[in-house]
């Protein structure tokens, strides 16, 4: 019985978180495009007219960041923001981890690699990104270093370290893989190889 209710609880667990989370997440716009309605004079509709009204000013933003005259007026408005220290930082972050969803239609340059470790093994690291800054290149002995993030099990957070490129191995496994992987521990790895081998049985 034991077995049941674990085998019931690990199936239907992440299923209803992520639709628990989505559901936040379509509350939460549908009732700040209701105040949006509101504001407008426009009493209550239907559950969704909100999420609706806010999904069509974002596609409306995203025409809108099309134009230069746009483009510039909102860079000028970040630049003169980013003078203030709290909001550089706040601001920077956010933004950078916005950019990682958006490829733009450029293939991602995140990438899978093994780094060997002092006792002999191999630790599963991610390239971010071929650019190291410059101050860290002035800094560091000579060669070409770049920035591998080892990503914690359990946890959004990571470490992200400098490493010779001549001393990576690059692996030719997906980054959303082998993300889930590190997260994971390797369970869901293992889950996943289970589940082929009792298709295949």
């Amino acid at each position: 019985m034991k077995k049941t209710l674990t085998r019931g609880l690990m199936n239907l667990l992440p299923m209803a978180l992520s639709i628990w989370l989505f559901w936040s997440l379509f509350i939460s716009l549908d009732g700040l495009g209701q105040v949006l309605l509101n504001s407008l004079g426009v009493s209550y509709l239907f559950l969704g007219a909100g999420f609706i009204l806010v999904s069509i000013i974002v596609f409306i933003v995203g025409l809108l960041f099309s134009v230069s005259p746009i483009v510039w007026l909102y860079s000028w408005l970040e630049r003169q923001l980013m003078k203030f220290p709290l909001f550089k930082s706040v601001y920077g972050s956010i933004r950078d981890i916005a950019s990682l969803m958006n490829t733009d239609g450029k293939p991602k340059s995140q990438k899978t690699v093994l780094v060997k470790q002092a006792n002999g093994g191999y630790a599963v690291g991610f390239i971010m990104s071929d650019n190291t800054p410059k101050p860290l290149i002035d800094a560091l002995p000579e060669g070409e270093w770049v920035p591998v993030l080892f990503q914690l099990s359990y946890q959004v957070a990571g470490v992200t370290t400098l490493v010779k490129r001549e001393d990576l191995i690059d692996v030719d496994w997906s980054f959303e893989e082998a993300m889930r992987f590190n997260l994971t521990a390797g369970i869901s790895s293992t889950k996943s190889s289970d589940n082929l081998n009792r298709n295949n049985d």
